[in-house]
């Protein structure tokens, strides 16, 4: 026991800003010192910290869906396998059933031991791998039946470094089954690298506060944090509301497609929220299960984005929120060999709009609208084998999406809901010295927005080739049938598209879960979804839509026959026939 001081304010403030300066710290070192462009270019990786009691304590900016609930699962698997942690220690772990997010994310955690022996904290780098020796060269395996037919290596745990050397065993075996090697390595020393800088700085800020001081913080910060969280709950309207969301039909799927039920519950008097997830379909014999972290997070993201951005986001937050799941579950537990291949978005974005969504019908200005759908063949897996050399990455070549909210339109790089925009669309001119493609057009899709008070993002149109080989994307694109819906009258956005144009121009639809070898003399055309709207789009400001209008995001057809603004000849707003053309908005909008 430590004779505790209460800390005040100020410093709270200044300890959290020093770890979570160590968490960006991490961050900085994976994404400067990576070798595949999915964490140099599109930064798809987080770093966190943790208490030795496996709780969430710095996040800086990470993606929410990778560390909102997992790591501390990941944390507590560290410790269950490897009771006596010593310092120089470090372990690799992808395993999606033991709180991984999916096998792709390869995680380094290293547990930060003081000169006395005593566990004081945890670091975890998580890094999204161009190539994890699936069966097929992709880190997203829609069609996979089972971990078997995925093909990842799965590390749950495993020790990866014994007093600051590497377990050569583990290397080696990730070096025969992964397709870049040297990518690979690179990659997982800067994801080491990462981990070693938050473990060097932590100790050095506990030579400076004290260990049992840095124990007292973490408490009280906590309960600050929970605090911050009852206020915020005990001002909301009570309410319970079912909310649904529909994935197309993939390989594995009934022929409807997968719908989603979500269940939330605000119970202001008890300063709680409950997210009910268990009356889905079970486990499905494809990659889209989600693994129990993803179906604890996203969720918790639909919260998140419901209410006020100012609450921390830690283990004292998460004290006020139940996920309710079930074992092998779709949105559950799932059981080994359920695959989890891509558990990270495409029915992972499934629960966490239909629950902020859920929120929005409990008042305006609360929740938002639907995200579009991922992942276009714009954020698929490219692959091939160009000069005698293979090649693997996924690329972000264009896709937005965003949801209109209650006091802005969709984020327009948000990539989907489940990384909040804390990925980076990528660079076409790096993206073309790094890989044998040429990306002849990216734009936005006038017209494709969800309408509404405010309004979804516009749709992304992508075409791009391979350069002297033929090349493989492999994607799995949601959002074909299905499209991001809107709230509050808002409406939903364009649907999502994918096919091959040919050399002679015509274009040839391809199948939404797929991976299509383009020819050296054929192109890949992806078509992202917009985002849905919030609120009727009668309510649309004007001038807003004038705005639109002269951005060229919407047509003046769009303008007059949506919402109900009329533009004259000179490219001003004719007040008289807007006035007459909103006439006729429904008292319930």
């Amino acid at each position: 026991m430590t004779n505790k001081t209460t800390m005040d304010g100020s410093t709270l403030a200044v300890l959290t800003a020093r770890f979570e300066g160590i968490a960006r710290k991490m961050a900085n070192t994976l994404h400067r010192t990576g070798r595949s462009g999915i964490l140099t270019i599109a930064r798809d990786f987080s770093c966190v910290v943790l208490t030795a009691k496996h709780e969430l304590l710095a996040t800086a900016e990470s993606l929410p869906n990778h560390v909102l609930r997992g790591p501390d699962i990941m944390s507590r698997t560290m410790t269950d396998n490897h009771p006596v942690l010593k310092r120089g220690d470090a372990f690799l772990h992808n395993s999606p059933y033991h709180g991984c997010t999916h096998p792709a994310d390869h995680s380094i955690l290293v547990p930060i031991i003081d000169d006395e022996g005593v566990h004081r904290f945890t670091v975890l780098a998580k890094a999204h791998q161009a190539d994890c020796g699936n069966s097929l060269p992709t880190t997203y395996m829609g069609a996979a039946v089972d971990v078997y037919n995925e093909g990842a290596l799965i590390f749950p745990a495993v020790k990866i470094q014994n007093d600051y050397q590497h377990v050569m065993d583990i290397i080696r075996m990730c070096q025969m089954r992964i397709r870049v090697p040297d990518q690979w390595w690179g990659d997982y020393l800067a994801t080491l690298g990462a981990a070693r800088v938050g473990e060097r700085e932590i100790l050095a800020l506990g030579k400076e506060i004290g260990w049992d001081r840095l124990e007292d913080y973490t408490g009280q910060w906590f309960d600050y944090s929970e605090r911050r969280m009852i206020e915020v709950i005990r001002a909301l309207p009570k309410g319970k509301v079912t909310r649904t969301s529909t994935h197309d039909a993939f390989p594995g799927t009934p022929a409807e497609g997968v719908t989603i039920k979500a269940t939330v519950e605000v119970k202001p008097e008890e300063a709680l929220i409950e997210v009910d997830m268990t009356d889905n379909p079970d486990s499905m014999p494809n990659g889209l299960n989600l693994s129990e972290a993803c179906a604890l997070s996203t969720p918790m993201i639909g919260i998140f984005n419901s209410i006020d951005h100012t609450v921390p986001k830690n283990e004292g937050s998460f004290r006020r929120i139940k996920i309710h799941l079930r074992d092998g579950c779709i949105v559950g537990r799932p059981k080994h060999p359920t695959s989890c291949s891509v558990a990270t978005t495409n029915i992972a974005d499934r629960v966490a709009n239909p629950v902020q969504a859920a929120m929005a019908e409990l008042a305006d200005g609360l929740g938002q609208a639907e995200t579009g759908a991922l992942i276009p063949p714009s954020c698929g897996v490219v692959s091939g084998v160009h000069d005698g050399k293979p090649f693997v990455n996924e690329v972000y070549l264009g896709c937005t999406g965003g949801a209109g909210t209650p006091w802005t339109d969709g984020w327009l790089t948000i990539l989907h809901v489940g990384n909040a925009g804390m990925c980076y669309q990528d660079s076409i001119e790096i993206d073309e010295l790094r890989h044998p493609i040429f990306v002849h057009q990216r734009r936005l899709i006038p017209d494709s927005e969800g309408a509404g008070r405010f309004r979804g993002a516009l749709g992304a149109y992508s075409e791009f080739a391979p350069v002297d080989c033929a090349m493989t994307v492999a994607y799995v694109s949601d959002g074909n049938i299905n499209p991001a819906l809107g709230t509050r009258g808002g409406l939903a956005g364009a649907p999502s598209a994918q096919f091959r144009r040919h050399a002679d121009g015509s274009l040839e639809p391809v199948p939404a879960c797929a991976e299509v070898v383009i020819a050296a003399d054929e192109r890949m055309v992806s078509i992202s979804g917009g985002g849905g709207g919030y609120g009727h789009p009668f309510e649309r400001a004007p001038a807003r839509v004038l705005h639109d209008v002269r951005e060229g995001w919407i047509s003046r057809e769009r303008a007059e026959s949506v919402y109900g603004v009329a533009i004259d000849a000179e490219g001003a707003i004719d007040a008289a026939k807007t006035a007459k053309l909103r006439e006729a908005l429904p008292a319930t909008a």
